[in-house]
């Protein structure tokens, strides 16, 4: 299983890479876990290995890779042959797919209203995962509140765009933020 919360706690920030041309300078930031947004069936692999080459730990939001099917043979071929430290999704099938297959599993959830809050805070408890990433970031109530009713880790995502935004989500009680803003990258 990952090493998430270890990783996280030397550096509670997570290189969110959204474009494969950041990679090299995620990979050395000071960041100790890469959200892998972007790629595809013909480089995840290359990219999974040099962010291992770098002692990093790699987790594949499966929503955002293009080449493989969002469903359970694409979820299942990159588990057992990528080999990430963990999956991110929106989808709770795969949540619990990825958990049957003995993978670090991470729930994201876009809270756009109360109706998305109360939905998400429902499917947070009925797969369990791991943890669960939230967009916007910056809403702290809302992260207190999700953690209160749902004890899951939780990370912020999403619109975090000074070092303020960072204090403020983990003083709310997120255990991470994941930013593409590479400024942040190499603040802890």
């Amino acid at each position: 299983m990952s090493n998430f919360f270890e990783k996280i706690k030397k550096n509670p920030i997570i290189a969110a890479v959204n474009e494969l041309d950041v990679l090299t300078e995620a990979l050395n930031s000071p960041c100790e876990s890469i959200f892998l947004l972007t790629g595809n069936i013909f480089n995840l692999k290359e990219i999974a290995n040099k962010v291992k080459t770098k002692n990093k730990e790699i987790y594949i939001d499966i929503d955002s890779i293009d080449g493989f099917s969002k469903d359970t043979w694409g979820l299942e071929y990159i588990i057992k042959n990528i080999h990430p430290n963990g999956i991110i999704t929106t989808k709770e099938n795969l949540v619990w797919l990825s958990k049957d297959l003995g993978a670090f599993t991470i729930l994201k959830l876009f809270i756009l209203d109360s109706i998305s809050l109360k939905k998400g805070i429902q499917s947070i408890n009925t797969t369990r995962p791991h943890a669960v990433e939230i967009f916007p970031g910056i809403m702290p109530k809302i992260t207190k509140m999700i953690f209160s009713e749902t004890n899951i880790p939780i990370i912020t995502s999403g619109l975090i765009i000074k070092m303020e935004d960072v204090k403020e989500s983990l003083n709310a009680g997120a255990i991470a933020v994941s930013t593409n803003n590479k400024s942040l990258w190499h603040m802890t």
